[in-house]
């Protein structure tokens, strides 16, 4: 037997709190804890008060102020977390408590609320871009902000493409992702920026945009999302002017904000349904190298292979650290300048050998273990998708390790996998 509380007050329709219905209160303060209680609310169809006064619903009598009971139903350890605001909030009524043996607990663990609509999570004022804009313009505009895309707008605010960091690269040839950029010596910066020359946003813009409504489900916008492969949606009014700009960010954010702590509920025996795990998205074909591989190899695998990051493990697969572009960077460019060009250059691997022989040999000197960064989080693969949103928000990460209970590496989860992995699902099922 699981040991429960039932709280239940007894009041009236006219009974409010800070202006609103205790009920409509009272069942807002407690979904807002995000805690293993359920709330019910049943109204009366006849009733007496101290003051003498009787409702009814008899056609022969006015019915006023019919009276209301709310039940709310959670753990025995929670329930010092609710009980003493309840009795602040409940300005007329009886509040009675009463012991609860539970046998069977179970709920289903969706990511994002039903009811949410799409303007009460989409970022507003978003920076935009018009067709006209230079590119190195749009580009100083990413390299200033978090996010890594900007809508481009024509002369009425609507919506007419979308530029990202891929389109800068790609459509553009900027020699390197924004990360890299941002973090780089200003003349080399000035010099990629002014390599970008006289070209407008609307040569490189992605088209046909895809918008959505900002009254609509947010669900909708999920949807639209996963069925687009977009990571983005600039979001419109009803005359289709931009007003906001919703991300898988905004979603992760929502969700983070909004969902119970699915682990906490499994610890009280609550049995979660549909609740993922890490170790159902985690992807195992993750490039990575031994400690003791020399550095020239591991810029060669990141080259060849178009990633950004290698994981270095040990013989027996324990996971000791990771090595990104960005952090070969830093760790030469002091002593040997021409790592930016090595590393920034389209010039094939082999070529870039010969023509930087001096750096080359150095780079060759090295290992891997000296380069890589340890202090790396990681997630272990039985852990709640919840969880992984939460890290890699809080720790502004957009790949995160994966482990066993031991140590060993089991591979990486992405922003983009924990998004479409996440959601898909519960997509299908049209439940989420």
């Amino acid at each position: 037997m699981m040991k429960y509380k039932s709280i239940e007050i007894f009041t009236s329709e006219q009974a409010h709190w800070k202006g609103q219905a205790i009920y409509k209160a009272v069942v807002k303060y407690v979904n807002g804890l995000k805690i293993a209680a359920r709330t019910i609310v049943t109204k009366g169809v006849e009733g007496s008060y101290e003051s003498g006064d009787i409702a009814t619903e008899w056609i022969e009598v006015l019915s006023f102020n019919m009276p209301m009971r709310i039940t709310i139903i959670l753990p025995a350890s929670e329930l010092d977390s609710v009980l003493f605001q309840i009795q602040e909030m409940v300005t007329d009524g009886i509040i009675a408590l009463r012991d609860l043996d539970v046998v069977f607990h179970k709920t289903s663990g969706f990511l994002l609320p039903k009811n949410t609509r799409v303007r009460e999570i989409m970022t507003a004022l978003p920076q935009k871009v018009q067709t006209r804009t230079p590119l190195n313009e749009v580009a100083k505009i990413l390299l200033s902000s978090t996010f890594t895309g900007v809508p481009v707008v024509d002369e009425e605010d609507r919506p007419v493409g979308v530029i990202a960091q891929g389109d800068l690269i790609y459509k553009a040839n900027m020699p390197l992702r924004l990360g890299i950029l941002n973090g780089s010596d200003r003349s080399k910066t000035t010099e990629i920026l002014d390599a970008l020359g006289d070209r407008k946003a609307s040569e490189i813009m992605s088209q046909p945009v895809v918008v959505i409504e900002q009254d609509q489900p947010a669900t909708a916008a999920v949807d639209l999302m996963l069925e687009k492969n977009v990571k983005r949606l600039p979001v419109v009014d009803t005359v289709g002017r931009l007003v906001g700009i919703l991300s898988r960010h905004d979603v992760f954010q929502t969700v983070i904000r909004e969902c119970p702590n699915w682990r906490a509920f499994q610890s009280k025996s609550i049995q979660v349904e549909n609740l993922k795990l890490v170790s159902q998205i985690v992807r195992s074909d993750i490039y990575t190298v031994l400690p003791d591989t020399p550095v020239d190899e591991v810029i060669q695998k990141i080259d060849c292979n178009d990633i950004e990051r290698v994981c270095v493990v040990n013989e027996d697969g324990y996971f000791l650290g990771m090595i990104s572009d960005h952090d070969l960077l830093i760790a030469f460019v002091d002593r040997h300048p021409g790592i930016w060009d090595y590393l920034t250059s389209k010039i094939p691997f082999t070529e870039k050998g010969r023509r930087y022989k001096e750096l080359h040999e150095h780079l060759r000197a090295k290992t891997a273990a000296e380069v890589m960064k340890i202090e790396v989080v990681t997630i272990r693969e039985d852990a709640p998708l919840e969880e992984a949103i939460h890290l890699m928000l809080d720790r502004f990460i957009k790949r995160l390790p994966v482990v066993d209970r031991e140590g060993r590496f089991k591979g990486m989860i992405s922003r983009g996998s924990l998004f479409c992995a996440g959601f898909a699902s519960a997509k299908n099922q049209k439940t989420y």
